[in-house]
């Protein structure tokens, strides 16, 4: 087949730096923004227009709002002492001890929208009064026990790609300062087990790094979020991510058959057994646990053999309820690929604008009129597995989409949205620049209520911005789905309130919270908590549910060491 290519380590070469033990120093991302350096362009003639007509001629205006120089980034001095600071330095090394100023901006906050407001402007409310590199496992104990007896708060942290205000270093009631546990030492894959099909990985591990050991092994993990280039295995872990391919791969709380984890009361570690009956599995207190419970530096996870080929395509289908009843389908027939991807009209009409005007976008667009299609939605469907898997695969799936509508645009578009999949980040911070809030939600909830919280909280998002004089464009899709639901992924522009930043995104994101707890859905389906969310969490898990987190809490970290203001004990939003 011409149009089924051959996985090849290529596909998942990172974009970002990687840090070695011998180069702590260099940061993995931008301070100010996502990844790299030589990765940001300017928006297509197209996009320009479309920000214009819909969020407003001050949408983009004025100068660009570039970021401040890193030695421009104000902090507060550090307050760690002399004596903790020392009993540090013992346990990681004199190296591995950092309160220079660059790295405790880099360690200051991670990539939300009022984190990225903040840096770029130079106003950091919080940062790690140090930073620690530990080595292992042992070094990790040995840095809580310091921390216990110097009244320390420890923050963990992994990529730093957090967008709930997960890493924020908030200060502990009653203790002293505050010190973040940078876990990229803690990068490995080993004990390997093709046969059984699993792979104990370190918590530092980035998501290319993960690819690439797998890959010597004929092995792979599946596992893709959007930040794939930078946030690593224990981030993951901690915070229930999903990737783009979970829909056939799992999330990564699917992959995960053991954990450990040092917490200040002890060892936590647990079994890698296929099924138990050994009573509730504890496993999943440190699953989606945030760094509050326990600091993960390891983990078991279940591995699959690397795809020999793949093929990924693109269909336009009439509208979000003919997209969504298809990905029902295929899903509660079993014949879903690995990654199905649908969306929006908005989502779809922004997509062909950041196309441009190309000979073949226009020959696009043409086609897709004379099809009945201008106004459709985007279908991304990504098979992976042998070419004749695939194959057997696509017949299955093909009868069902195109009984749904749906119009084929083949393996191109496809390919072209394969290859640009973890760029979007970058297209964030050029906004930025221009002077326009960007962010993104998600949730999730049943086939039978999907697109009744789909329109309840556009519709929210649209009231909130255009009540304080900055109309949104608001655009969704669906990238996780299950056979009795699926997610939803939302995207939300509007021309920034100069000076009012932070208070513009509260209303917002409030909105948008109250209105998926009205509609019954969660108020995250792979982002975690965090600070951002943590108002809803009593919502959705009742009072009693908080009550025993709590519990857990006092038990493994009695003197609230660890991650403070996060997941159960929020701290207010920025901007409320």
């Amino acid at each position: 087949m011409t149009d089924v290519t051959t996985v090849t380590e290529t596909s998942v070469t990172p974009v970002g730096l990687p840090v070695g033990d011998d180069d702590l120093t260099t940061p993995r991302m931008r301070f100010w923004g996502w990844g790299v350096d030589g990765h940001d362009g300017p928006l297509p003639p197209g996009a320009e227009a479309l920000m214009t007509s819909e969020l407003g001629p001050s949408a983009g205006a004025g100068p660009r709002r570039d970021p401040v120089a890193l030695q421009d980034v104000a902090l507060p001095d550090s307050r760690i002492g002399t004596p903790a600071r020392d009993a540090l330095v013992a346990v990681v090394g004199t190296e591995h001890v950092r309160d220079d100023h660059a790295t405790r901006v880099v360690h200051s906050a991670g990539k939300s929208y009022p984190d990225l407001v903040r840096l770029r402007t130079g106003t950091v409310a919080h940062a790690p009064d140090a930073v620690v590199y530990p080595a292992d496992h042992d070094e990790v104990v040995a840095v809580l026990a310091v921390a216990a007896e110097h009244r320390l708060t420890v923050v963990p942290f992994g990529g730093g790609s957090s967008v709930v205000g997960g890493v924020e270093p908030l200060l502990g009631d009653g203790h002293d300062a505050v010190v973040t546990v940078d876990l990229a030492r803690l990068s490995f894959v080993r004990a390997v087990d093709a046969r059984s099909q699993t792979a104990t990985v370190g918590a530092g591990t980035t998501g290319p790094e993960v690819e690439r050991l797998l890959a010597a092994h004929g092995l792979t993990l599946g596992h893709y979020p959007q930040s794939f280039e930078f946030s690593t295995v224990g981030g993951w872990v901690a915070t229930r991510s999903a990737g783009q391919a979970s829909t056939g791969y799992g999330r990564i709380d699917d992959l995960v058959l053991a954990v450990r984890a040092a917490t200040p009361a002890g060892e936590f570690t647990s079994l890698a057994i296929p099924g138990t009956a050994a009573g509730p599995d504890l496993r999943e207190l440190l699953v989606g646990s945030e760094g509050t419970l326990g600091i993960i530096t390891e983990v078991v996870l279940r591995v699959r053999p690397r795809p020999a080929a793949a093929r990924y395509e693109a269909w336009v289908v009439p509208d979000m309820s003919a997209g969504v009843e298809t990905l029902r389908e295929l899903e509660q027939h079993g014949i879903a690929p690995a990654i199905a991807r649908l969306s929006d009209e908005e989502e779809t009409r922004l997509q062909f604008a950041m196309a441009g005007g190309s000979t073949s976008t226009k020959i696009g667009k043409a086609y897709l009129a004379a099809r009945g299609r201008a106004n459709g939605c985007t279908l991304i469907l990504g098979y992976e597995g042998t070419p004749g898997v695939i194959a057997e695969q696509r017949a299955h799936v093909v009868p069902v989409v195109r009984r749904h509508g749906g119009v084929a645009l083949g393996s191109r578009p496809g390919e072209a949205w394969r290859a640009g999949r973890f760029h979007g980040p970058y297209l964030r911070d050029e906004l930025l620049a221009r002077g326009v809030l960007v962010d993104t939600l998600e949730t999730a909830t049943s086939w039978g209520t999907l697109l009744e919280l789909y329109r309840a909280v556009g519709s929210a998002l649209r009231r909130s911005l255009a009540a304080r004089g900055t109309p949104a464009l608001v655009m969704c899709h669906v990238s996780h789905v299950y056979p009795t639901g699926a997610s939803l992924y939302f995207t939300f522009l509007a021309a920034q309130e100069t000076g009012a930043e932070l208070e513009q995104w509260h209303a917002a994101k409030s909105a948008a919270g109250e209105a998926i707890v009205a509609a019954g859905g969660t108020i995250t389906h792979h982002h975690a908590v965090g600070r951002d969310h943590a108002p809803w969490l009593t919502p959705e898990i009742g009072a009693l549910g908080t009550d025993l987190l709590r519990a857990a809490k006092a038990r493994v970290d009695p003197d609230g060491l660890l991650n403070p203001g996060k997941l159960i004990d929020g701290a207010p939003l920025p901007g409320a």
